[in-house]
């Protein structure tokens, strides 16, 4: 209650603020306590919930034996050994995930790009994981750069960002072939009806596990977004220790092993 409005003569104001300032005092002592940060909760609940998808390969899925399994899982591991802490993993979806972190429903969202809308409602630490859209061909198609293209056909999604991003860099004598979806350039690609193809690299590497007497291989990068764990705002103890075990992680080559693993490619220098 604001009682400084009706304080309308010298002596009323002074009585006024002294009234104040006891309503203030009075409400600081009634005030709750400060509520315990993630890494408190964390130690409390003897757990971290771990957002993840389950329906991304190779990033998330869920394996013969019905157990999750991908890139993210190893990840939901790593972390939990890091903050000496069990692991529960919470399926999402990408219209869920954001309200199960603001909800409390997860401590923590693995495979999370950084954009600056998503940086006004939550935090991230380092990047884990490359994601990234990728030129892929057989292995007797030598591709370096985009001035490689000319001269060849490459499938790609008609309207994606994997079209778009091609189209820009494609020289004028390359040949781009697109198709309704991702699986019909894809089934392009397999059937020998293009040379080369664009995808991203989640998408890639569950080609190269399905197909691996065809020898595809990666040719040279695109677009890039790399994923972080995403955290509610204001949290930087737990940003802090998942950051230190990121860096540990790629120190010791514990990364670098589930990208070989999962994305059957190296885990990029830069990331």
């Amino acid at each position: 209650m604001n009682i400084l409005p009706l304080c309308d003569t010298l002596l009323n104001r002074r009585i006024c603020k002294i009234g104040a300032a006891i309503l203030l005092t009075a409400g600081m002592l009634h005030a709750a306590p400060s509520q315990a940060d993630a890494i408190d909760n964390i130690s409390k609940n003897g757990k971290v919930r771990i957002g993840v998808f389950m329906d991304y390969p190779p990033f998330g899925s869920i394996g013969p034996d019905m157990k999750p399994l991908g890139y993210d899982i190893d990840m939901a591991e790593l972390i939990g050994k890091a903050l000496k802490t069990k692991v529960e993993l919470i399926q999402v979806t990408g219209d869920n995930r954001m309200a199960y972190l603001a909800g409390g429903k997860v401590d923590l969202l693995l495979s999370v790009g950084q954009t600056p809308e998503r940086a006004k409602v939550i935090d991230f630490t380092d990047a884990y994981a490359p994601y990234y859209l990728a030129v892929f061909g057989g292995p007797k198609m030598t591709v370096k750069n985009n001035a490689d293209l000319a001269g060849k056909s490459i499938s790609v999604a008609r309207g994606t960002l994997e079209d778009l991003s091609i189209s820009k860099v494609a020289p004028s004598e390359a040949t781009i072939k697109r198709f309704d979806d991702p699986n019909g350039a894809i089934s392009a690609f397999l059937s020998g009806q293009t040379q080369l193809m664009v995808v991203g690299n989640d998408v890639g590497a569950t080609i190269m596990a399905k197909n691996p007497a065809a020898g595809i291989q990666q040719k040279f990068q695109l677009f890039s977004s790399p994923d972080h764990v995403g955290l509610n705002k204001n949290e930087p103890r737990l940003t802090q220790q998942i950051n230190q075990a990121i860096v540990q992680a790629k120190k010791d080559g514990s990364l670098n092993k589930i990208s070989q693993k999962w994305l059957r490619v190296p885990l990029p220098a830069d990331l």
